[in-house]
């Protein structure tokens, strides 16, 4: 891959009249959250503008960590929350490297983990499950390779899973709920598209 090519959204990152994917919560989130307390430790890994983060500590969650790759992308969402005086804890790390210094309630990733070869983003699930407490729960969705990569993230989308692999992973945990999809997207300056996904919703059991 071409180290000087960058993604089509880190522009819109620098654009604060601009959303690179939504300015809404994903619908999964809005859905699940009620198994949450105010007081439960949420991360948020590849957050981009972290337009998820941002609501759940919009809606009172008081403990929300969220990192990204991007220097943008969390430059953005720190401003957002400085003008809402919404407090989050934002920061930018790899996820391929990142260190879990504590156990969550919830780990999401929305749209992130096959940007990074397939054994880096199976070793962080690995982790994260390691670091999450009984009863916490996972929300997790990859792009998988059952349809071509779009043109706009085809050189950066080096994990795409099989369909079902990411299911595995949790075996031996309680699976809320999982879905097998493809859908339409559309970002700025990007015609519209298709996308294979798989999205898991999944419960730590004792």
């Amino acid at each position: 891959m071409n180290k000087d090519l960058k993604p089509f959204w880190e522009q819109a990152y620098q654009d604060e009249n601009s959303t690179a994917f939504s300015s809404e919560p994903n619908t999964t989130l809005k859905e699940f959250e009620h198994l949450l307390d105010r007081q439960s430790n949420i991360i948020d890994v590849g957050c981009g503008e972290g337009q998820n983060a941002f609501y759940l500590a919009k809606q009172g969650y008081c403990n929300v960590d969220a990192f990204d790759l991007s220097e943008h992308g969390i430059a953005k969402l720190q401003r957002r929350c400085q003008k809402s005086n919404i407090h989050l804890n934002a920061f930018t790390a790899d996820l391929t490297t990142y260190q879990f210094n504590k156990n969550y309630d919830m780990v999401m990733s929305f749209g992130t983990l096959h940007f990074v070869a397939k054994t880096d983003w199976k070793t962080f699930i690995r982790q994260a499950k390691a670091h999450t407490n009984i009863n916490g729960i996972h929300i997790m969705q990859i792009f998988t390779d059952t349809i071509p990569a779009s043109d706009d993230i085809a050189p950066f989308a080096i994990g795409l899973a099989k369909d079902g692999e990411i299911q595995e992973l949790y075996a031996d945990w309680e699976i809320l709920q999982f879905k097998s999809y493809v859908f339409e997207d559309e970002h700025p300056g990007v015609p519209k598209h298709l996308h294979a996904s798989n999205k898991i919703v999944a419960r730590r059991i004792p």
